[in-house]
This record gives structure tokens, C-alpha cells and sequence, in this order.
């Protein structure tokens, strides 16, 4: 795995935007609180960070991943705001469960995207366990909130930048 040695949430070696100008949603599934909380907390502190003021930053939690692709459709529609940011975690188990759920998800927010001309950040973890999924919220492995939280500032200054 390329990711065994690695904090993917080192972002040394790039230029990160200011949060201030921008608006941001960040949706959280209550399925897995335990690393979705990591998450989010994650996100949160990261836009705190980088600028984000906290009256421009939305918090809503959905019941599980599968609900995120509705929430941000919701709040796209409802708010306006420059990126949300969508956070779960769908841990594989014995069914094909999992894969119908992540499809569904991945595919969801990326139509949500297209539709709106608006960045939604995929931030599901899809571990293979409880273990690799405390890994990548927060763990040895960084935390994928933050990560999400970082693509959205560059993809609403990105957004901001071509008059979107």
C-alpha cells in the first residue's frame, strides 16, 4: 500500500488559498461517529486555519454516507455556498453492501457537482476495517477531513478565479 509510510495530510509542499472570501458546508454522516467526528473536526480546524470565518462555515449531519449526496444537493440549492464538503465512513463487510453504497455516493456528489458547477468533496473513507479507517481520521495516516477540507479552498478559489 502506498500509503503504509505516508501522513497524507502533509501539505508542505503547496500553495493553499486563503478560506476567507469563501463560503463552505461540511456534511458528516453519523454512521461511524467515531472516525466521521474525527473527520469533521478535522475539516473544521482546517478551514479555521487557513481563514475561514467561523459565520461562513455551515455544519449538517446526515444519518449515514448514502444520505450525503442528498444534503448537498439540499444545501447547494437552499445556500449557494462556494464548496461543501461531504465526510463518511463505509467500512467493508461480509455483503456487497459496501460497493453499492460507495458507488452510489461517489457517483451522487460528483452529479451534484456537475449540476451546480460547485466543488463537493468526496471525503469517504472506504476502509477495509475499523483499524484503517482510525488510520486515515486522524491516525498515522492524517485525516482525509483534512484533506477534504484543503481541496475545497482550492477548488472555490479555483471557482472564484474562472467567475464561477
Amino acid at each position: 500500500m502506498a500509503t503504509q509510510l505516508k501522513n497524507l495530510s502533509d501539505f508542505s509542499g503547496t500553495t493553499i488559498p486563503s478560506a476567507a472570501p469563501y463560503t463552505f458546508a461540511v456534511i458528516a454522516a453519523e454512521w461511524n461517529i467515531e472516525v466521521t467526528s474525527a473527520l469533521f473536526n478535522g475539516a473544521i480546524e482546517a478551514l479555521t486555519e487557513h481563514g475561514a470565518l467561523e459565520e461562513n462555515v455551515q455544519s449538517h449531519w446526515v444519518p449515514g454516507s448514502f444520505e450525503l449526496t442528498a444534503a448537498a444537493d439540499m444545501v447547494l440549492k437552499a445556500t449557494g455556498v462556494d464548496a461543501v464538503i461531504c465526510l463518511g465512513c463505509v467500512i467493508q463487510g461480509e455483503t456487497r453492501h459496501f460497493d453499492f453504497i460507495c458507488d452510489a455516493v461517489a457517483n451522487g456528489l460528483s452529479n451534484v457537482a456537475v449540476k451546480y458547477s460547485k466543488p463537493v468533496i468526496f471525503g469517504v473513507l472506504t476502509p477495509d476495517n475499523q483499524q484503517q479507517a482510525i488510520d486515515r481520521a486522524g491516525g498515522k495516516h492524517g485525516n482525509k477531513g483534512v484533506e477534504a477540507a484543503v481541496t475545497a479552498i482550492k477548488m472555490a478559489h479555483l471557482g472564484k478565479t474562472l467567475g464561477i
